[in-house]
């Protein structure tokens, strides 16, 4: 990702009657509408508006200055006018200059951007009043009751209350209390919402080892300057990340300003709210996909109005109208769950990096293993590096062991090596908590007919079903396709003659349930905790050591602290290392050395051990050998030759349909009229990996290209020498981290 060109946003200008004015609408079209301002009114850009769009009202923001008829603009006659501007307060310069920048790279629509900003259109409206009861000033006589006396003393020398908060302080229903509206003796009046508590900076935090207060004051500094700078807070797991970047968020809310903090998973922030809160006093106020509609409306309004001091979300709150934000922390920068794959694709670690320039403040990448790009920009003096290379409290890094598993000889049906096995029976021996890693939901990726060898596969996708036995289910992970389990085999027709292949988390427990038949466990992946109350019981569940042994996905992989876990055992450690994906030793390295992070936090050492049938591959040594520093100086050579990011560019084009044929066709035609010039390349198209995803075909090419070559230019023309059917899609994936 480059960073572009951030200049200043149009002024403001007042747009009055008789004027046209450009409206952007949250759609994906090619371009804003021009519409004219009514006598009376006066628009500002940014402004949101209601316009006549074909026979509906739509509701859209003011661009700029429309189009006028000797420029091609629409005719006078043609033209509609605004109908009305709701009072709320127009979008920040700086989150229409982040659109219009956003738009640009990812070469989306700006309409589809700014669909991705007012992701709650409904929160523009005024929100509906809250009723409160309070005692009339001038109250007639009625006839009194002892559930009536009760309402009444709760309400004397007090504040207005709600309904169902003052029936149940005066132990009453709320019959009695209308009944006491209608006699004219108590009166309701219209409250607006109060605003959350704020954090309070001054809360004292934990005491800071010598570096994290360094760390600390550096980024403090960041903060006081108001200008913008990369800081990369790089830190082994347990060095206290979280308390450092807490600091600087301290120091932007004493200015009045307000923060976002980016996690790649919200619903896995159990821990970090808790934190959150020992530290300010108040919850953490979350912008995520479990919140309901009211949840999200009032979230949007206040941090709009500025009432929202500190964010904490998923990758969709970089989109949030802040007015003044200060402060942007991405956690765990490193995780791919920043890329996202639908809609406006985009990575919201390299946006967030864009925002915060564009706002002239500060982004902290907080991360035990950062990206490659960020460890190389760090490198080359671009990004500012904060090292923490110490466990916060003196606990020591664990112990790493790696399993040859080729000398093993399992069972066909254990995966659990004898060293693993005796390790965990010593852990529980000593009433410790153990982990065991596997990146796979369900109870076997793969289920086939030993009769005729028919695979179970999704009739939408090119994707095996995988079997979850809890559920009693198939399920495709890509569509969510979900059929029960067939009694007989759907090509030969025999029954009985289903196998699972392969193991899953769920396999792995019963496996566990065998050799340890008394130990407490859980299962913890994306279809079990699938939402922040449920991460929150777990983490409950684990602390008070109602848990011996956690089983569970990369969902697990980062982030958590327990003391009393003491052993992680990563049983196939290999997996993330097929398929030629150009990050998989990179992932696979994070993956492993975050999940190792979990052991020994505390008092009690950590040990971890790595199931594996390539000891001697880079990524099992430089793990084992505690060397990231290697690992990253191979890896980068290693891209650095073949031209790839962050050396070199790639975009992606994603051709879809259901119709195969058109599909093909289409694809074809691209790889035809493809650039042909000194530092581009251009491979495909081919099937996708997944050449059948969600009833659509699928053909991909990728284009690769020296860093100094702008990829948008080049796709821009391209797309436009080539004939698409309406029927076909074509996305672009600028930097796609994905290849399937």
């Amino acid at each position: 990702m480059t960073e572009g060109d951030t200049s200043s946003a149009t002024e403001k200008t007042q747009y009055i009657g008789g004027e046209r004015v450009a409206v952007l609408l949250p759609l994906p079209l090619a371009s804003a509408y021009d519409y004219g301002v009514p006598e009376g009114m006066i628009l500002s850009r940014g402004d949101f508006v209601d316009v006549p769009l074909g026979p509906r009202v739509a509701r859209g923001v003011v661009w700029g200055a429309g189009t006028g008829v000797d420029d091609g603009g629409v005719a006078e006659r043609r033209l509609k006018s605004v109908i009305a501007r709701p009072d709320f307060p127009p979008l920040p310069d700086q989150s229409l200059e982040f659109i219009a920048w956003v738009s640009r790279y990812t070469m989306a629509s700006p309409g589809a951007v700014l669909r991705m900003v007012m992701s709650v259109p409904k929160a523009i409206d005024p929100p509906k009043p809250v009723i409160a009861y309070a005692l009339a000033p001038d109250p007639p006589t009625f006839r009194a009751t002892p559930a009536r006396a009760r309402v009444i003393a709760v309400l004397t020398g007090g504040p207005p209350r709600l309904l169902s908060e003052l029936a149940k302080e005066a132990g009453t229903g709320t019959g009695v209390v209308k009944g006491l509206k209608d006699t004219g003796v108590i009166q309701t009046l219209s409250l607006s919402a109060p605003p959350p508590p704020a954090p309070n900076p001054d809360q004292k935090g934990p005491d800071l080892s010598p570096d994290q207060q360094a760390a600390a004051d550096h980024l403090m500094q960041a903060v006081t300057a108001h200008s913008f700078g990369v800081h990369v807070l790089d830190g082994v797991p347990g060095s206290g990340k979280t308390e450092v970047y807490f600091e600087a968020i301290a120091t932007a809310l004493r200015q009045g300003k307000q923060a976002l903090v980016l996690l790649p998973e919200i619903a896995l922030g159990a821990q970090w709210r808790k934190r959150f809160e020992a530290r300010f006093g108040v919850r953490s106020l979350e912008w995520h996909s479990d919140l309901t509609r009211a949840q999200r409306r009032e979230i949007w309004r206040m941090v709009s109005r500025g009432h929202a001091s500190v964010i904490v979300g998923a990758r969709s709150a970089l989109y949030l109208p802040f007015p003044d934000l200060g402060l942007i922390i991405a956690d765990e920068e490193h995780d791919a769950a920043y890329k996202q794959e639908d809609g406006v694709i985009y990575n919201a670690r390299d946006m967030a990096v864009v925002r915060a320039q564009i706002g002239h403040i500060p982004i902290v990448l907080a991360s035990a293993t950062p990206s490659l790009e960020t460890a190389v920009n760090a490198a080359s003096g671009r990004y500012d590096l904060l090292h923490l290379p110490e466990r916060h409290s003196g606990a020591a890094l664990p112990q790493i062991d790696v399993i040859d598993m080729r000398i093993e000889k399992l069972p066909a049906t254990r995966w659990i090596s004898g060293a693993l096995q005796d390790a965990l029976g010593n852990v529980f021996a000593k009433n410790e908590q153990a982990m065991l890693y596997l990146n796979r939901r369900g109870y076997a990726p793969l289920t086939l007919c030993r009769a005729c060898g028919h695979r179970l596969q999704c009739p939408n996708c090119t994707a095996w079903l995988v079997e979850h036995r809890l559920l009693g289910k198939l399920q495709c992970h890509h569509c969510g396709f979900s059929p029960p389990v067939p009694e007989k085999c759907p090509e030969c027709e025999v029954a009985g003659k289903f196998a699972a292949c392969g193991p899953g988390v769920e396999r792995l427990a019963e496996e566990i349930s065998t050799l340890f038949p008394d130990i407490r466990y859980v299962i913890a992946a994306s279809d079990t905790l699938q939402s922040p109350r449920a991460a929150e019981e777990l983490v409950r569940a684990i602390e008070d050591h109602d848990v011996d042994l956690i089983i569970g996905t990369q969902i697990v992989a980062k982030g958590y602290h327990f003391p009393l876990l003491t052993l992680v055992g990563v049983v196939d450690a290999d997996l993330g290392l097929s398929g030629g994906d150009l990050r998989a030793a990179e992932r696979t390295y994070q993956l492993l050395y975050q999940v190792a992070g979990r052991a020994g936090r505390a008092a009690h050492p950590g040990r971890v051990m790595l199931q594996t049938y390539l000891p001697d591959h880079p990524v099992m040594t430089a793990i084992a050998a505690g060397d990231r520093d290697q690992f990253l100086s191979v890896e980068t050579e290693a891209r650095k030759a073949m031209g790839m990011p962050p050396f070199g560019r790639l975009a992606a084009l994603i051709v879809s349909g259901s119709d195969e044929a058109a599909v093909s066709r289409a694809a074809t035609a691209l790889g035809r009229a493809a650039p042909h010039m000194d530092g581009v390349q251009v491979f495909g198209p081919a099937p996708a990996p997944i050449a059948l995803l969600r009833g659509r075909h699928r053909r991909r090419l990728l284009l690769k290209a020296r860093k100094d070559i702008a990829v948008q230019s080049l796709l821009k023309k391209w797309i436009a020498r080539t004939t698409i059917p309406k029927k076909v899609r074509v996305q672009i994936d600028v930097d796609p981290y994905s290849f399937m």
